[in-house]
């Protein structure tokens, strides 16, 4: 493996980790701004700052605003828009710890995807790791519809669009820069939910309606449209610079982060079989991470020969 081809995995899986340990504090002011500002209205404020805190760095970057695949930036956007508002929407309905362990079967279906549409190399170790920090996810939430219902598949639907959005980053990451792909995810963002809120609160549908947000909601939301933006650019360069089989598997670090959150903020204390849940995604992330750090070191030989 060239020194180019590693593309310095070590350094991709920690910006990947870093956004993890941010990220969920979007589903804590999510969660804490449930029954006062809709799920889709707080995903449009979510996008609206996003574009507004990356408008400075987007504007010092080179090259065109526009190309030709005006439309996968378009895609992009639907895809982490219609994401998030499931995701919110199961916030509304679900403990914190819980929402994030059932959307965990995202990077399962990633690193799979990768496989099949990216022709990305997916060796048996990676897929091991994925499959047991899946399992940890599991054992957090012991999911059941007897227990939680239908909200159960928000976060499943927010994780099948995630995937491909994940996927679609990875494609196009390699060409377009990171701050300008961001910056027109969150402007098509934007306006698919600029859109979707205004049919849904002329409709009276609950999940869209809008309302206005006093000053500390709109200081609430423009602290998550920051830990967004910030979170979500560290994972564009995070794939810029490493295969998604490599990095699937950290995402399950973002459960630890939540678990924590949920603790300090709504007083949801994980039982002790959580913490072994807990103990197995991290476990899993560290065993990918010692393993990928090695492999830069011996140039991939053994990675070469877990493939054969």
């Amino acid at each position: 493996m060239s020194y180019a081809a590693k593309n310095h995995n070590a350094q991709a899986m920690g910006l990947m980790v870093l956004a993890m340990l941010i990220l969920p504090g979007i589903d804590a002011i999510a969660k804490s701004l449930a029954g006062i500002i809709s799920p889709g209205q707080i995903a449009q404020c979510r996008f609206l700052f996003q574009v507004l805190f990356m408008l400075p760095l987007v504007l010092h970057t080179r090259g065109a605003w526009f190309d030709r695949r005006l439309w996968l930036h378009a895609a992009r956007g639907c895809l982490i828009a219609l994401a998030t508002v499931l995701f919110f929407s199961g916030l509304a309905h679900l403990p914190l710890a819980d929402a994030i362990s059932i959307f965990f079967i995202e990077p399962m279906l990633v690193t799979l995807l990768s496989a099949v549409l990216l022709r990305e190399q997916v060796g048996w170790r990676r897929l091991t790791a994925i499959a047991v920090g899946f399992i940890g996810a599991m054992i957090i939430i012991r999911p059941t519809f007897a227990d939680v219902g239908w909200a159960v598949l928000y976060p499943v639907g927010a994780a099948v669009s995630f995937s491909f959005y994940i996927l679609l980053t990875r494609k196009m990451v390699m060409t377009v820069e990171p701050v300008r792909l961001q910056f027109l995810a969150g402007i098509f963002g934007f306006l698919v939910m600029s859109i979707a809120v205004s049919l849904g609160d002329s409709a009276g549908f609950g999940p869209l309606v809008a309302v206005r947000p006093d000053l500390d909601q709109w200081l609430m939301l423009a602290a998550l449209g920051l830990i967004a933006t910030t979170g979500h650019l560290l994972v564009v360069y995070a794939f810029q610079r490493a295969p998604v089989g490599v990095l699937a598997p950290l995402q399950y670090v973002e459960i630890i982060g939540a678990t924590l959150l949920g603790l300090v903020f709504f007083d949801d204390f994980p039982d002790s079989v959580t913490w072994v849940g807990i103990a197995v995604i991290v476990g899993s992330g560290i065993y990918i991470f010692r393993r990928e750090s090695r492999l830069e070191l011996d140039g991939g030989a053994q990675e070469t020969a877990d493939r054969e």
